[in-house]
């Protein structure tokens, strides 16, 4: 029954980072596709895009928290 949590631990890790970087990718790459038409607004658009990955990442550090707590009370 252990090794299922270890799964579930290894899963949950996993699919936090994978969200992540899927999310992450895509708003970089939606972000260069809004610069690359309206370069007059490159600022506005670099602080939005660093503001939204800075969340991205801590959303997955929290997962990774999360899922070390899980690991601990096997």
């Amino acid at each position: 029954m252990e090794a299922l949590g270890f799964i579930g631990v290894g899963l949950a890790i996993g699919m936090a980072a994978l969200g992540s970087a899927l999310g992450q990718g895509n708003a970089a790459a939606r972000a260069m596709e809004g610069i690359a038409r309206q370069p007059e607004a490159s600022g506005n658009i670099q602080t939005i895009l660093l503001l939204s990955l800075a969340f991205m990442e801590a959303l997955t550090l929290f997962s990774f928290v999360i899922a070390i707590l899980m690991w601990t009370k096997l």
